[in-house]
């Protein structure tokens, strides 16, 4: 069992294993900052107020963390959060380069730094670190996204694809069939593409963004 401070503590400590503020957290969820405010905990009229289930999926969503860790934070002798999970980066000048995938679009090789990411239960998963203003204005010059090769790819998904020829691209999956893959461009600027399914050397799903 858990009670209406348990649960008000594992939010903190999710948190903090973000580096965020509540008000932070509320907002990488899409939801009003104030949300986790120490004053929306209890009434004025000393009413405990809970947070809703849907908050709650929205920050687990957020931050890819799993549900039985989140219950974890709640302990009381749980002084600290867990290590966050440490992701190999790479910029995105770089992806297209020789040595660093491995035929599936895993990481591999060396090169790579690394960067803490709490919650993240896929092995696989990478950041890239975008470059330039071709992807405005979804992604700006520095953002990081992170990157699932294990992760099914439908359509609407933002995904990352490598083409022969060593050309890696940001865009988002228009469409999909067994012959082409349709990639529409996120800048106007930049006109959509219509590739063959041959010509895809690997086609890896964005999870997330930091901007």
């Amino acid at each position: 069992m858990f009670g209406h401070e348990d649960i008000w503590r594992a939010i903190d400590r999710l948190a903090d294993a973000c580096n965020l503020s509540t008000s932070a957290l509320a907002r990488r969820a899409g939801l009003d900052p104030t949300t986790f405010n120490p004053s929306k905990r209890v009434s004025p009229g000393g009413k405990q107020r809970w947070p809703s289930t849907e908050s709650i999926a929205k920050i687990l969503s957020a931050t890819s963390m799993p549900m039985d860790r989140f219950v974890g934070l709640m302990a009381v002798e749980t002084t600290t959060p867990p290590p966050p999970a440490r992701l190999p980066l790479i910029g995105y000048a770089e992806a297209g380069r020789d040595g660093f995938f491995d035929d599936f679009g895993f990481p591999s090789g060396g090169g790579w730094d690394d960067v803490p990411f709490p919650g993240l239960a896929d092995p696989g998963a990478y950041a890239l670190e975008i470059s330039g203003d071709s992807m405005l204005p979804a992604w700006r010059n520095g953002a990081r996204v992170i990157v699932s090769p294990a992760a099914d790819c439908r359509r609407g998904d933002r995904v990352v694809v490598k083409l022969v020829g060593g050309e890696v691209t940001a865009k988002e999956l228009a469409r999909l069939t067994p012959d082409v893959a349709v990639l529409r461009s996120f800048n106007p600027a930049f006109e959509d593409r219509t590739v063959s399914r041959r010509d895809v050397v690997w086609m890896a799903r964005v999870l997330w963004v930091s901007q």
